[in-house]
């Protein structure tokens, strides 16, 4: 009975090719957390100031942003299993060169920035190719159950990365040894990507579009846009998250910690309140292991809703638990949305078109927090935390509301071999 209960979530048992790619990415996500919290320290470890920290992580986040297009034409186009690799070992070398800096002395800044800006181009390439990828290795009805399977290991990592880089910095060399596990994580995710098969390889490679070509890519990239452009559904939803993460989210990266500082036990209570969001998060994903709702993307802009109220469970004055406790219901909207919106893409968006409209979707997401995160600021200062809280809800649920009110995302189907499984 003790090894039944113990057995791995069914999309593992059943799926031999996404075994290989979940082992890869669940390694590098560990590292990749590692990282976050080890990057800043490793910059002031080299002499440089909260400035140079910033420039830094400017250097790694930007190449993302006028990548992410191009990585979604070629990924469509090449062999998506080889662009993970390629991107892997790039990044490997990244971190064992500023991790062998580290650890020898001879970082600066400067060294430092080069390297942030090769790992952020490597990096471009690969969430594309990964999202073109992973349909190719499950069979459609455990998409949702994939997806929800990545989830938690980003969940998990958001909660066991600090503790492992709090840990390597202190007793492992320091920002360098961080590093040095980062470029690890790198090494074993090659080792488990060179024998993946992905079931239909071949068949997607001969339905690409021909005029995905370097030589053809601006028309390639209209083609991407145009498949976007067909879909009410994906026009709507993108746009819900778009707003999201530029008017929510800085609730979170800007004015969360602030508020913490000035009302409640600061980083104490922060740390209470963010890992109660990973917790929700963990709770989320385990939720969508098993639960496949019939109409993905209406429940999915529900969720939305809910993750839209973010900012003001933030701003409720309730104390530290009890902000905690709503973070904890976020945290299940959160990961819930962003596991039923991905299953949606790769159930309707044709495999030789997935890696384009994923990077418009990349771009509309995570390359608009930094524009969020100023405005953010330039609102707070003006008009005060709280009345900036108040505003941000009031936008993110009339944006989410409206995303739910699309008839296109309210009826659109499961996949017909979901359903059919």
């Amino acid at each position: 009975m003790l090894t039944k209960g113990l057995r791995l979530p069914a999309v593992l048992r059943e799926e031999p090719q996404y075994r290989l790619l979940f082992g890869s990415q669940a390694f590098s996500i560990l590292g990749d957390r590692v990282t976050s919290v080890a990057l800043p320290f490793a910059v002031l470890a080299t002499g440089g100031a909260v400035g140079d920290v910033a420039l830094v992580s400017a250097a790694q986040f930007l190449p993302f942003v006028v990548l992410a297009l191009p990585a979604g034409v070629w990924a469509d186009r090449l062999d998506r299993k080889r662009i993970l690799i390629v991107s892997d070992l790039v990044r490997l070398v990244c971190q064992l060169v500023a991790a062998f800096l580290l650890l020898g002395g001879g970082a600066t800044v400067p060294t430092l920035v080069t390297i942030a800006a090769v790992y952020g181009a490597a990096d471009a390439f690969f969430a594309p190719a990964f999202t073109g990828l992973l349909p190719a290795t499950v069979s459609p009805v455990n998409l949702q159950p994939a997806n929800a399977l990545r989830g938690l290991a980003f969940s998990l990592a958001n909660i066991g990365g600090p503790i492992v880089a709090g840990l390597l910095i202190a007793y492992a060399g320091g920002p360098g040894g961080a590093l040095l596990f980062d470029a690890l994580t790198f090494a074993v995710s090659i080792g488990l990507l060179l024998p993946l098969r992905p079931r239909v390889v071949e068949e997607v490679l001969h339905e690409e579009d021909p005029t995905a070509t370097t030589r053809h890519f601006w028309m390639s990239l209209r083609e991407g846009w145009g498949e976007v452009r067909s879909r009410s559904w994906l026009v709507a939803f993108l746009a819900g998250m778009s707003v999201y993460h530029v008017v929510v989210l800085p609730s979170i990266f800007v004015i969360g910690p602030v508020l913490m500082a000035r009302e409640l036990d600061g980083a104490r209570s922060w740390a209470v309140i963010t890992a109660s969001f990973g917790v929700g998060n963990v709770l989320g994903d385990l939720l969508f292991l098993r639960w496949r709702p019939r109409f993905a993307l209406r429940v999915a802009s529900l969720l939305l809703v809910g993750s839209s109220c973010q900012a003001a469970m933030i701003g409720s004055g309730l104390g530290t638990w009890g902000i905690g406790a709503l973070e904890l219901l976020a945290g299940v909207c959160v990961t819930g949305a962003f596991t039923l919106w991905e299953t949606s893409l790769g159930e309707h968006v044709p495999a030789r078109s997935l890696s384009r409209v994923s990077s418009y979707d990349y771009l509309a997401t995570a390359g608009v927090i930094p524009l969020g995160n100023l405005m953010a600021g330039a609102a707070s200062a003006a008009y005060g935390l709280h009345a900036t809280l108040l505003a941000m809800t009031v936008i993110g649920v009339a944006a989410s509301l409206a995303v739910a009110a699309v008839p296109a995302v309210r009826t659109l189907p499961r996949g017909a071999a979901t359903v059919a499984g």
